[in-house]
């Protein structure tokens, strides 16, 4: 993993030393990604410098420098990221008679894209990057990124210089840069908790969408975008209907599938291991890790002293029955708050998700002891893991029938109760409740339910499930027309199957704008290279040829990989409610964190600082302070923007 960033400026008169400096200037802001190694490339003749900062994983020789060019001189590449199956495609090259100089994925890169060119080169790649390609010989730049989103790629006009970057910070320390807060972002960063691609919170800033490819012609300074992989793509091919293989014959495939890409993730010239939260997905992964290691393999946890929280007994429970080597830390409360003043450095733009802070810390613990970390991110998205899909599919069936009107008003009478007020209620009646309405946190999944219940469409009732702010446009100042649609959510009614629709946004939404953005910083700020097995396009591919039976039945959801990891591990360990990687942020707000949220959501700075405003997120501010409702994650979008505004010291 590593930090890439660049600029092409025609116009410039710069000579190579003068662009040196500045790329150099720029690369250094992305130190953490990439402490090992740094690099610049630039030529005064066109214009273009390329910098990298390297996370050295694969061939640590200076082999494995970048800038790297190929063997002929044409291209020039800078990399964040891997290509698994870099071996496979060497072994092909060799035999066609292609030379390397040493044995890193950069190099066979090149040699594919000087065969196939770029889009065939691509077609053949299997893993995560984005990167840069200077075409010496057409003068055109390609920046890329891989098919599901899971690494960043921003980029932009400054001073007509075409400018891009890991990360905003190289963006905005090219010379000129100008902060101009985009506040239709602003507005989608308040519905999501995130901002979600194309858009950044800088107006002249966009983000390279997944999949995408983008073409820069030096000779007109312009440019064009096209997809060259989409969930989109494969949910057209989706072909679930005509899957003939049982539930045995399908778990066997799946098992093929995920066994090669745990394989091809363990490549690594550095200590690796995996994150472990004694869940499905991560529980899956580290089987089949510690099955194809002949040494107990890393795995890291993140306790917490609040039960509603806590994982760590369940994980340590997994590690000792497949003997793994484990490493687990209870945080305290002074532990996660110590790493809030760090969150928008981190970041670098507004996010709110709050399981940004556990993903910190158990990063942290991680880098101590190896380079590198699988995942199981995205098993949910991919499989099918959230309790949602089932739960509102069963819920519309009743609820749709009643009229609109009265299913509104019902909710708006529900609503001044409080989700703590629920919290009591359902406390108090533990003892008498049949176990299916034993629910983790039912007050918070009450006021989900009010949410749908006020709905007037399924499609409206998942945006409402899945959103912060229900109407953000009505919260942010000075925000004209209203508040953009994201092209995904015009594409909720692509399937007639309910569950399919909800993972087909998660997908393409929430995974690549929300978690694969939260575990890419917080495993860069420290120098972590995180890889998620349940990307693999081929197992993406997969699971959407399968009839949505096989994912979420009465068996429950991920029944697939329910099936492979009873191989493993025994039902009792791991079979229980779904947890959730989460903080008590509702009650940090009335604790430890209350004067440091009264400074950034009083009146006097919300008026300030105008872009919320003040009387919306003051009332919602006192009705969480007393108790009279949980306002959390509205509230936490709120303190994460002014934070980050106090951070990089900005006005209206």
């Amino acid at each position: 993993m590593c930090g890439i960033t660049g600029f092409l400026d025609k116009t410039s008169c710069k000579k190579n030393s003068q662009l040196t400096e500045i790329i150099v200037g720029m690369s250094d802001t992305l130190r953490h990604r990439g402490p090992d190694d740094q690099g610049a490339w630039v030529d005064e003749n066109c214009g273009i410098a390329l910098g990298h900062r390297r996370l050295s994983i694969i061939d640590v020789s200076v082999a494995g420098h970048q800038p790297m060019q190929s063997q002929s001189g044409r291209y020039v590449i800078i990399l964040n990221g891997e290509i698994y199956n870099f071996k496979a495609l060497r072994k092909e090259l060799e035999l066609e008679g292609f030379k390397f100089r040493g044995h890193s994925d950069t190099e066979v890169m090149l040699a594919q894209i000087s065969r196939d060119g770029i889009e065939g080169a691509l077609e053949k790649f299997n893993g995560m990057f984005a990167f840069a390609l200077w075409d010496r010989q057409d003068k055109m730049l390609y920046l890329c990124r891989d098919r599901l989103g899971e690494k960043p790629l921003y980029y932009g006009f400054i001073n007509n210089a075409f400018v891009f970057g890991s990360e905003l910070k190289a963006l905005k320390k090219f010379p000129g840069f100008i902060v101009e807060i985009d506040r239709q972002a602003l507005t989608l960063y308040l519905r999501y908790n995130c901002i979600p691609a194309p858009y950044s919170i800088y107006k002249n800033i966009k983000k390279l969408l997944p999949g995408e490819i983008l073409t820069f012609k030096i000779e007109d300074g312009s440019f064009e975008t096209k997809v060259y992989w989409s969930v989109s793509d494969v949910a057209c091919d989706f072909i679930g209907d005509n899957w003939n293989k049982n539930p045995q014959e399908t778990a066997q495939e799946a098992e093929a599938l995920l066994k090669d890409a745990v394989k091809i993730r363990m490549e690594s010239d550095v200590p690796l291991g995996v994150f472990l939260s004694g869940g499905i997905d991560s529980s899956l992964i580290a089987a089949l890790m510690q099955a194809q290691s002949n040494v107990p393999i890393n795995t890291f946890t993140i306790g917490f002293g609040d039960k509603r929280y806590n994982e760590e007994e369940d994980a340590r429970i997994i590690a000792k029955h497949l003997g793994t080597a484990h490493t687990s830390l209870y945080a305290t409360a002074e532990d996660a708050l110590n790493i809030i003043p760090g969150l928008p450095q981190i970041y670098d733009e507004p996010f709110a998700d709050s399981s940004q802070i556990p993903t910190i810390l158990v990063s942290k613990i991680a880098r101590k002891f190896v380079t590198v970390c699988l995942s199981g991110d995205s098993g949910d998205e991919i499989f099918g893991g959230y309790n949602r899909y089932t739960w509102l599919e069963n819920i519309w069936k009743k609820i749709h029938l009643f009229p609109y009107g009265s299913r509104k008003l019902l909710a708006c009478l529900f609503s001044s109760c409080s989700s703590d007020c629920f919290e009591n209620i359902f406390e108090k009646l533990k003892f008498v409740l049949p176990v299916k309405l034993k629910i983790r946190n039912p007050g918070i999944k009450l006021q989900k339910f009010l949410d749908v219940l006020s709905a007037p469409n399924i499609e409206a009732a998942y945006l409402n499930l899945t959103s912060h702010w229900k109407h953000p446009e009505k919260v942010v100042l000075e925000q004209k027309g209203g508040i953009n649609k994201l092209e995904t959510e015009n594409s909720l009614s692509f399937f007639s199957d309910y569950k399919r629709q909800m993972m087909y946004f998660d997908t393409i939404n929430y995974l690549p704008n929300d978690i694969l953005t939260k575990v890419d910083r917080a495993s860069m700020s420290v120098g972590l290279e995180s890889r998620s097995v349940y990307l693999d396009h081929r197992l993406v591919e997969f699971a959407w040829k399968l009839p949505t039976e096989m994912l979420i039945n009465k068996a429950g959801s991920k029944s697939v990989l329910r099936d492979i990891l009873k191989r493993y591990v025994p039902t009792a360990y791991w079979d229980r409610p779904k947890m959730g990687f989460a903080i008590p942020i509702d009650i940090w707000l009335r604790g430890p964190l209350k004067n440091w949220a009264d400074d950034l959501l009083s009146k006097e700075y919300l008026k300030r600082k105008g872009f919320f405003d003040p009387e919306v997120v003051s009332r919602k501010w006192q009705e969480h302070k007393i108790g009279a409702r949980n306002w959390q994650y509205e509230l936490w979008d709120i303190l994460m923007f002014n934070s980050w505004l106090e951070f990089n010291n900005i006005n209206s």
